[in-house]
């Protein structure tokens, strides 16, 4: 791309021209333009697709600077301190800046900083800081905790934010926007820059990461928006597997020979899961198929961090023809020899799977090529919406934030941690930041106090006093052991407990490590058990405290219990698109004929409700009856409406014993017909009033919500000096307050978090509530007297999950080929 004529001709020194030409580059318009905003200091917004040099345009102006500075006397801080997301982003952006830096001769010191870098990098980085710091929001609180924290960033030039989208709306964002607020006290020029590919409204973003003075929303933030050109669209395809698509499943097990022959025609490609279980799946099924001895690998956030990094670098050096990974590998990573990305199963999100397409190729003037696999029919459906979404440039958007008291809570510790601070200064502070810009006096009054306390009903035991006030009037951490305590449990993710897998030695004891696992993997599991693991089979000798010792058994075959990892609901964006495909018959024709026939058999047999409708079918099975409802909400938002609904049909004397869920529809079956239940009463918006307050108070998931906010808030340590608490200990501590405090104090600090966390996280009650008020009056119930086509699906899945307390167990035997028939005659 051309120069833009309008910005200056000496934008770029004579070294850094020289550089581009060398280079057979062109700078592109948006990176003169990120120079010429720093220039003018003002902080700046970048969109821009993946490939089109972004990276480079975000640190361009930053290079620049240091290139030009003069010699020191003095030992310098940090100019410029770049977040990523993801630990393997920031050492792969460390290598690519080398770079540059290398071919122009600069004297620039760029290093990374993550939870994998050695202790004696990690010390002599705080004694010697390079110019450049590629770091991690827990590294930065981190940081902001240690008592040099303030002389350390007083030099402070740029913060550079990157894959700004995936952390604004998130509690890690609530926690770096404070400590983005901190590094502006401390270096009050601090300029603020964010990249990102994919951004659906770019104002809320900037408002999370712009400037409040004064705190509140009388005037945006001055963070000037730069938009790179819009690249060349993606190639997007569907696999199609022998002509013929699945009513039901979520592996995506039927298409695996032929994703394998697919990889055999790519140079090299990444291989998408959205859980764990399924990468671990994918992995041993391309491996069984592999005659050809492919170089396949896997990659998933529970594996050994050496063993990723050896998966990276086999990328990097071209070495490898396909992994098989989860999230972990969605952003930034600049391997170019990737020239096909697949999504194994559902996309759930238009904004996720542009950011895992651009991992192929990775240049802004070659088209991206993505295959997607979907498992069933609705994932078809979900498929092909994405894809045109995709083509459309539509991306999934979040709402503004407010942040978390609990972050909040976390943030007050570390500030104390680090200098002692006087409370009025740090409240005008805070406001500062985007997602507490409206934060109000009493509330920041009340998180000091529970900081200092605990609160009313805890403030008789002592180990709840963290931070003490001086006759100076200023606020500071209470000893030196709990300034340790803090450090060693900084951070917003909240993981699941995990257990080391090592592989046994002799007398028992633990050797290598092979990665982790949730502390819930092992449940179904007893000492002999066999099951699949970083790609092999283990069988279990036995579990320590803190580790699982397995020994390899390669013959065996493997027991699978059901390993979620992370999981990623479907959006509400992408939901209402395919809800759209599906009403719109004359949109049929770009999907396979034999989706159009069941589709067309819906329609006959049941109906096919309109964008803003919801179907509920009711039919006999056996000796019981079915509601089965399909509000295209996912998971999450179902799994609350299914309990609150059979709250109410109990009620209604239908004597529901059970139901089940997905992403598309609900099904809850009875001991009596549910033909003649008043839709309008049974789905009333008022059923998120006193039956979800009656539901949560009898919830393990309010005591779940509760678990995490106390760990978030530093109430309940995950780890402290000279021990590591596991998954079952912290869950009894946390009970325990969980207890006291609503028996003694039930609108406790802590309290609201959960309750706040429940709604909009475990049990999406937000999303239940749109939906809700979308649906009045436009409820269409089919009364049938069999299973429709598109309740196979529910009826397989029946069995997995029950009302708690119900009586009665139901087994359904059938195969799938049985269902299809009858719901097809």
């Amino acid at each position: 791309m051309a120069e833009d004529a309008a910005l200056p001709a000496d934008l770029l020194p004579a070294a850094f021209a020289d550089w581009f030409a060398t280079r057979g580059w062109a700078p592109r318009a948006h990176q003169l333009e990120m120079v010429a905003r720093a220039r003018a200091g003002r902080d700046a917004l970048l969109i821009a697709p993946t490939g089109g040099g972004k990276t480079l345009a975000g640190f361009l102006p930053s290079l620049i600077e240091l290139a030009q500075r003069p010699p020191a006397n003095t030992p310098r801080g940090i100019h410029t301190l770049y977040i990523s997301p993801l630990k393997a982003l920031a050492v792969d952006v460390e290598r690519n800046l080398a770079t540059p830096i290398r071919e122009m001769g600069l004297s620039i010191v760029a290093e990374s900083r993550t939870g994998d870098t050695g202790a004696a990098r990690r010390q002599r980085q705080r004694v010697k800081p390079p110019d450049i710091l590629l770091t991690t929001p827990e590294q930065l609180a981190l940081f902001c905790a240690w008592e040099g924290a303030r002389a350390y960033f007083e030099d402070l030039s740029c913060i550079i934010l990157d894959e700004i989208h995936t952390l604004h709306s998130t509690k890690r964002g609530d926690l770096l926007a404070l400590d983005i607020a901190r590094l502006q006290t401390f270096s009050p020029s601090l300029r603020r820059v964010g990249l990102s590919a994919t951004v659906d409204d770019p104002d809320v973003i900037r408002r999370w990461m712009g400037f409040h003075p004064g705190g509140g929303d009388s005037a945006p933030p001055a963070v000037d928006l730069v938009l790179g050109p819009a690249g060349t669209p993606p190639i997007v395809e569907v696999l199609l597997s022998e002509g013929r698509v699945p009513w039901a499943g979520h592996t995506a097990q039927h298409a695996m020979a032929e994703v394998y022959e697919v990889i055999k025609k790519a140079r090299t490609a990444l291989v998408f899961v959205n859980t764990r279980f399924q990468a671990e799946f994918a992995f041993q099924e391309l491996w069984r198929l592999n005659e050809d001895a492919l170089p396949i690998a896997l990659h998933h956030g529970s594996l050994a961090a050496e063993q990723r990094r050896k998966v990276e670098a086999a990328m990097a050096r071209g070495e490898l023809r396909a992994v098989v990974c989860t999230s972990t590998l969605d952003l930034g990573i600049d391997w170019g020899d990737v020239d096909l990305v697949i999504q194994l199963a559902s996309p759930k999100g238009a904004s996720r799977m542009v950011q895992r397409i651009g991992r192929a190729n990775h240049r802004m003037d070659e088209a991206s090529r993505a295959l997607f696999v979907p498992a069933n029919r609705f994932e078809m459906l979900e498929c092909q919406a994405a894809r045109e979404a995709i083509a459309e440039n539509r991306f999934d958007g979040d709402p503004p934030r407010v942040g978390a008291l609990d972050i909040l809570a976390q943030h007050v510790m570390g500030c104390a941690c680090s200098e002692p601070f006087d409370a009025l200064a740090l409240f005008d502070e805070i406001r500062t930041s985007g997602p507490y810009r409206g934060l109000a006096w009493e509330d920041f009054e009340q998180v000091v106090d529970f900081v200092s306390t605990g609160g009313y009903a805890l403030r008789a035991y002592d180990r709840f006093r963290r931070i003490v006030k001086g006759q100076d009037g200023l606020w500071r951490a209470r000893n030196a052991d709990t300034i340790l305590r803090h450090r060693l449990n900084v951070g917003a993710i909240l993981s699941p407990a995990v257990l080391s897998v090592r592989i046994a030695g002799r007398g028992g004891r633990a050797g290598r490590k092979v990665g982790e696992v949730e502390e819930g993997y092992l449940e179904a599991l007893e000492p002999g058990d066999t099951f699949i693991f970083a790609g092999q089979i283990w069988r279990l000798v036995g579990v320590t405290a803190l580790d699982v010792l397995v020994t390899p058994a390669p013959a065996s075959d493997p027991k699978l219990p059901s390993w979620g990892g992370s999981k990623f609901a479907l959006s509400t964006f992408l939901a209402k698109r395919v809800r759209e495909l599906m009403f719109d018959q004359s949109h049929w024709s770009v999907l396979p004929g034999d989706v159009r026939e069941w589709l067309k058999l819906q329609r006959d047999r049941s109906l096919i409700p309109a964008e803003d409708e919801m179907l509920v079918e009711t039919f006999p099975r056996g000796k019981r009856h079915f509601m089965v409802c399909y509000p295209f909400e996912g998971r999450l938002a179902h799994t609350t409406l299914a309990m609150l609904m059979t709250r109410r049909l109990e009620r209604m004397g239908a004597a529901p014993l059970g139901f089940v869920c997905n992403d598309y529809a609900l099904a809850v079956w009875s001991l009596n017909p549910m033909d003649g239940v008043d839709l309008d009463a049974l789905f009333a918006q008022d059923m998120l009033g006193d039956d979800l307050e009656d539901w949560l108070a009898e919830s393990y998931m309010m005591k779940r919500s509760f678990k995490g906010c106390a760990i978030l808030a530093g109430l309940i340590e995950r780890r402290f000096p000279g021990a590591e608490k596991s998954g079952r200990q912290v869950t009894f501590s946390a009970d325990l307050v969980y207890d006291v405090l609503r028996r003694h104090e039930p609108d406790h600090l802590l309290l609201r978090c959960a309750r706040d966390d429940a709604a909009t996280g475990l049990i999406d009650v937000a999303r239940v509530g749109h939906m809700l008020a979308r649906i009045q009056g436009k409820i269409r119930h089919a009364v049938l007297d069999h299973l429709s086509p598109f309740s196979v699906p529910m009826l397989l899945e029946i069995g997995k999950e029950r009302v708690p307390g119900a009586a009665g167990e139901m087994i359904l035997a059938e195969a799938a080929e049985d269902l299809i028939a009858e719901a097809s005659s």
